[in-house]
């Protein structure tokens, strides 16, 4: 007489242990994910502001050698009123081209303009604002935020970046990026314009 052939198998018990200990490390797993991928977003937001920052130096001294010029945003023979007209500024003297501009100018929930000319670059598709800055501004002072700083001191409602983090580039050619809420309103971040109005 054969005696049954006994097949081994998971139980219940042994699936419902091994599916509650795969959630755990997916939610451990989940955050550091986000916060990895945020920090990349912000760092390569971070270089777009240098590319800013670095285009507006040469322009500035150009204007300076030749002495009269656009310059930086709130100097020389022109004062920008907008960012858009800065950027127009930039793109015409061909410090950035109209595709460099398109690239740098975004950020994780902001689109770029579209088109073949700079126009109504504003608040909404731009990831930046500026500060007021001149050539005689100190080089520690602020020169471009990312619009969540500029608009409301990081507010979760605002792109990019909400709450989760800033980007902070100064004349000097500096820059960071800050997550905390309390580098928002902390003015050694911000140099000695800290206080100055952002120009959107």
């Amino acid at each position: 007489m054969k005696t049954p052939h006994k097949t081994s198998a998971f139980t219940l018990i042994e699936l419902l242990v091994v599916i509650s200990i795969i959630a755990i490390l997916a939610s451990l797993a989940i955050p550091a994910v986000t916060s990895a991928l945020t920090r990349g977003q912000l760092t390569q937001t971070l270089n777009n502001a240098r590319q800013i920052t670095l285009a507006t130096q040469q322009m500035s001294l150009d204007s300076f050698t030749a002495g009269s010029g656009p310059s930086w945003f709130t100097d020389g023979t022109a004062a920008f009123g907008s960012a858009n007209d800065f950027y127009a500024a930039l793109v015409s003297n061909n410090y950035l081209t109209i595709s460099d501009l398109k690239k740098v100018i975004n950020a994780p929930g902001l689109q770029a303009f579209t088109g073949t000319t700079v126009s109504g670059i504003g608040t909404n598709n731009s990831a930046f604002a500026f500060f007021p800055t001149t050539e005689s501004s100190p080089s520690d002072c602020a020169f471009i935020v990312t619009q969540n700083w500029a608009k409301a001191g990081m507010d979760a409602a605002v792109a990019p970046y909400g709450v989760k983090g800033f980007v902070l580039f100064r004349k000097g050619g500096d820059g960071s990026t800050y997550t905390r809420n309390s580098d928002a309103t902390n003015s050694n971040n911000f140099g000695t314009n800290f206080n100055a109005s952002v120009v959107k």
